[in-house]
């Protein structure tokens, strides 16, 4: 199979859907790379690292998308992108379709076959290939919600952690996801207060058995989210539903009673975010103001660490991607169940279900649309 990768377009992402050592698994498998020019250069990768690793550099994405028979990204493809998408191409990356009914359309014009990493699921019942970002993302959020913390910032001037004889920071992490638990190891690291919200006991079971009560944990209520939101110094949303857009845990009226220079990290702007007022924003402009509570949206938060996020990236779907190459979209979905569940669009027809309820549109399962293949 020919595979493509062209440099990634949004807004300060640096990440690239193949490393040089990913594009040499392809090589020995047999398989034939190419690669847009310099779209390594934002992990420290040159031309010539694709090159040695047996791909070939060619100038331009509209080469990628004219010859690749799939295509492998970070981002979901912007619209000079999902335009060029041809029928039967197979496109693999993050879709995060649920609040962009564009790319939905656009998708669906095109007659690609669209496989999401987000959706893609394990025997665990997890994300495998959203993890490692969500770890990253995790992580980010609690060093960056305490840098917007800073006066200089917009923020009420607190430090996370405090210092002896001065109160530390109260943190509240709505969802102990993979995301919630990292950005919860975070701020308990930096000597925050910690609260973390769920509503899987289990979850919460097992973070109050890590953390030996040095984190609080609550049932997820209106309640529970009010009283923990308002006396909050840093909130941050990592609530998710697989595929589906992320609830508004966070509503204006919470955030008027919150604290003044308060800060909300919302990850799960790719869902659509978790508060009333996330709109997405970028590494450049990270920030805005809202009822004197800063909220951070970035809605690719890894792209801003892009050398640890794309090698743990490719770790989780490498093999995935291989399995596509190997045996072909259909067999490969067809013999793999959780792989078949990160089917998102499929020659023209939407075949993830969330989606199509989130956009009231007309939904056609996976097999169905596999079987026309």
């Amino acid at each position: 199979m020919l595979i493509g990768v062209p440099k990634e377009i949004k807004a300060n992402e640096n990440r690239v859907g193949l490393t040089p050592i990913s594009v040499r698994e392809f090589i020995n498998a047999g398989h034939q790379v190419i690669v847009e020019k310099n779209a390594g250069q934002g992990i420290g990768k040159t031309d010539s690292d694709y090159q040695q690793a047996g791909a070939t550099v060619v100038d331009t994405a509209a080469e990628i998308f004219a010859k690749a028979e799939m295509v492998i990204k970070v981002k979901e493809p912007q619209a000079v992108e999902y335009e060029q998408l041809r029928p039967d191409q197979i496109l693999f990356t993050y879709l995060h379709l649920s609040p962009d009914v564009a790319q939905t359309q656009g998708l669906i014009k095109s007659g690609c076959i669209a496989v999401a990493y987000e959706t893609v699921t394990s025997n665990q019942g997890s994300l495998p290939l959203l993890a490692p970002m969500s770890e990253v993302a995790g992580r980010m959020a609690v060093q960056v919600g305490a840098y917007a913390l800073q006066k200089a910032e917009g923020g009420a001037g607190v430090l996370l952690g405090g210092v002896p004889g001065v109160e530390s920071a109260k943190v509240v992490v709505l969802g102990g996801g993979v995301a919630g638990f990292n950005a919860t190891k975070m701020a308990v690291g930096m000597g925050a207060e910690v609260i973390v919200i769920d509503r899987n006991v289990e979850r919460l079971r097992y973070i109050d058995d890590i953390y030996q009560g040095r984190v609080k944990t609550l049932y997820s209520t209106a309640d529970s989210v009010y009283k923990a939101t308002t006396a909050a110094d840093l909130v941050i949303g990592t609530v998710l539903i697989p595929g589906a857009n992320a609830p508004k845990l966070v509503t204006h009226e919470i955030m008027q009673q919150m604290k003044p220079g308060a800060v909300i990290v919302d990850v799960a702007i790719d869902q659509g975010g978790c508060t009333d007022a996330s709109k997405p924003t970028t590494h450049e402009n990270p920030t805005y103001l809202v009822d004197d509570i800063v909220l951070y949206c970035v809605a690719n938060m890894p792209g801003g660490v892009p050398k640890t996020s794309t090698y743990a990236l490719n770790n989780a779907t490498l093999p995935f991607a291989l399995a596509i190459a190997n045996k072909g979209v259909k067999q490969a979905l067809l013999d793999d169940k959780h792989l078949r569940n990160g089917l998102n669009v499929c020659q023209g027809k939407l075949t993830y279900r969330a989606v199509a309820e989130a956009q009231g549109l007309d939904y056609v399962s996976a097999e169905t649309a596999l079987a026309a293949l």
